[in-house]
């Protein structure tokens, strides 16, 4: 049995197409069972965006196998920090949560060079996030 996850995190981004799959991805990835992952767009697009698929594999992530979901109320209420890239108020707020807003820019349309850049600055900030989640934990 894993042990119970030392904080779970939701990342939300309006399409729930890039953005916020590529944070889960590289939380997933570098975390592994210690963070609970989920990502939820308020208008969710009908794929992952394939650049985004492409950008995290040459990392030695693989995304390929996730869809975009619908943002619900409850996904919010079961997560310690609230991640959004862009959903502006479509997010509900709920006491005790921890509520970052990390302006990224937004990677539809945009071929992998374009979307690379974008994926290194997730993976500094996901870094970030976990070096955090730990301290609270020693703490």
């Amino acid at each position: 049995m894993s042990p119970t996850p030392l904080a779970s995190v939701l990342f939300v981004c309006v399409h729930n197409a890039g953005r916020s799959q590529m944070a889960a991805g590289f939380l997933n990835h570098l975390a592994g069972d210690r963070v609970e992952v989920r990502s939820a767009g308020s208008i969710p697009g009908n794929q992952v965006n394939p650049a985004a698929v492409e950008a995290m594999n040459e990392v030695g992530v693989d995304i390929s196998d996730q869809r975009p979901k619908i943002l619900t109320t409850e996904a919010v209420q079961a997560s310690d920090y609230v991640i959004t890239m862009g959903c502006g108020d479509a997010c509900p707020i709920f006491p005790g949560k921890r509520y970052l807003d990390w302006d990224l820019e937004d990677p539809a349309g945009k071929g992998v060079e374009s979307v690379r850049p974008i994926r290194d600055e997730i993976k500094t900030r996901i870094e970030a996030l976990i070096a955090e989640i730990d301290a609270k934990r020693e703490a």
